[in-house]
């Protein structure tokens, strides 16, 4: 459908939008050298040298901003906007590597030019790609000729879907009704065409680009002959896959050998984001282990002296499509506390699977402060080391409050890998009754990406310090 030629676009404006960026550094760089008051020995290689730090953080910044959204769903407002931003942020994150960095010989007579240029040879990019769009959308024979089949309420349904997701462009030549006793009934833009029977025919008469199935489940016989019509013209057909009363986040279709197989994942998990995801885990936990290893020593040295025990607390965590694993803490309790909580299940306050007592016994002082600090949580670094946990997702579950689950939405959370930190962490901690909790978790499962992790890694840092909500 149209999204092929949307995807299309988007990868010619990411190849246009570094062209620009390279061109608008050297034009940048030759000017500030000819212009009055220029600067003759400003070294070339220096400054290309950051050219590719600079594109990943514009690409990243762009996207992030709708700089990429297809120019049939975007004015030249709204990509001036877009635009501005992503800019503003990336040249922001250039300077604060350089700053890092301490790198002192970039021009900022450069800098401001290239700019300039830079904003202004986008926005041109933009504006001819909507003039180009708007003027092939005029000539009918370049709009996408979809016929539909069904005349009921989802093929309405695909028809405002079509026009809210892919605006211009497309146009709706007509449906086939599988059952003629319809044929009378209204429908947005065009008319009912014939029935299966026609279908023949309707090829014969007009252009075709794709074909979408829109009736339910019952009618599917009915649509047996349009689909081999569909094959022999090598004209594209899709099926509206919303068979079931779900909240679908992906579709795909794959095979195992010859037989194709309808895939519908409630939860839409980019595989390469994950592959990044996972190289961050594992550098970052690398780096932390290396640094605060003298730390950890010391943590370890102070529970030994408080109170008797092992340093560490280590207890059977629900992880990864509810695969079991380790979890590693510092020990805050009293030594075998964790084997006394079903005499104290009467204490509980927390609603839901989980447990907690304020002010709870089995605490020792030392346990306290690093529950406080959050110190405790450090040696879950190499749990994600090893794979099991990640820095961001949701907080890993024991078993006994995993059992206690009585709806079938809270293994949800299952889906990902769990994390250190999370939304809930960044939201009140343990402050916030499950049902929060775990409403906070769905919302990441359902909208994770990088920056997302991103976002949450800094708000961390403050709710740590603050020591808000940690018992």
């Amino acid at each position: 459908m149209f999204e092929e030629r949307e995807k299309e676009l988007k990868w010619k404006m990411l190849g246009w939008d570094c062209a620009i960026a390279a061109a608008a550094l050297m034009a940048a760089f030759g000017l500030r050298i000819v212009l009055p008051g220029g600067d003759v020995e400003i070294d070339p290689l220096a400054h290309f040298s950051m050219l590719p730090v600079f594109l990943i953080l514009m690409l990243f910044s762009l996207s992030y901003h709708g700089a990429y959204l297809s120019p049939i769903n975007a004015s030249f407002l709204e990509f001036t906007w877009s635009i501005s931003r992503g800019l503003l942020m990336a040249i922001a994150g250039l300077l604060a590597i350089m700053f890092a960095m301490r790198i002192r010989y970039f021009s900022r007579g450069v800098l401001g030019l290239f700019s300039l240029m830079l904003f202004f040879g986008i926005l041109s990019l933009r504006f001819y790609y909507i003039w180009m769009l708007n003027r092939s959308f005029r000539d009918q024979n370049n709009l996408y000729k979809v016929l539909i089949i069904g005349t009921g309420n989802r093929a309405i349904q695909l028809v405002k879907a079509l026009r809210k997701n892919t605006a211009r462009g497309i146009d709706i030549i007509g449906y086939i009704d599988p059952y003629s006793n319809k044929a009378d009934v209204h429908l947005p833009e065009s008319c009912v065409l014939g029935t299966t029977a026609d279908i023949r025919a309707i090829f014969k008469c007009h252009v075709i680009d794709e074909v979408i199935i829109a009736i339910t489940r019952s009618m599917f016989e009915d649509v047996e002959e349009i689909v081999h019509v569909c094959e022999q013209e090598g004209v594209k057909f899709r099926i509206m896959a919303d068979f079931f009363d779900l909240q679908v986040a992906r579709v795909s279709l794959g095979k195992i050998g010859d037989i194709p197989l309808l895939t519908l994942e409630p939860v839409a998990l980019d595989e390469s984001k994950l592959v990044v995801k996972r190289l961050i885990d594992f550098a970052f936990s690398a780096m932390c282990i290396v640094i605060l290893l003298p730390l950890m020593a010391v943590v370890a040295l102070a529970i030994k002296i408080d109170s008797k025990g092992p340093v560490f607390f280590v207890q059977e965590r629900v992880g990864f499509r509810k695969r079991h694993f380790k979890m590693i803490k510092f020990r805050s309790m009293l030594d075998g506390s964790d084997a006394k909580i079903e005499e104290l299940e009467n204490l509980n306050e927390a609603e839901g699977p989980i447990f907690k007592i304020s002010n709870d016994p089995r605490i020792t002082s030392v346990g306290r402060f690093l529950r406080q600090s959050s110190l405790d949580e450090l040696p879950q670094l190499f749990n994600i080391l090893k794979g099991e946990m990640s820095l961001v997702g949701p907080r890993p579950m024991s078993v006994r409050d995993v059992e206690l689950f009585d709806q079938s939405i809270q293994r949800k959370r299952f889906s990902v890998k769990p994390g250190l930190t999370c939304l809930w962490q960044v939201s009140g901690r343990s402050n916030l009754p499950f049902s929060k909790w775990l409403e906070l978790d769905l919302d990441y499962i359902d909208h994770w990406n990088l920056f997302l992790d991103f976002k949450i890694l800094l708000k961390t840092i403050p709710a740590v310090l603050s020591g808000e909500g940690a018992e």
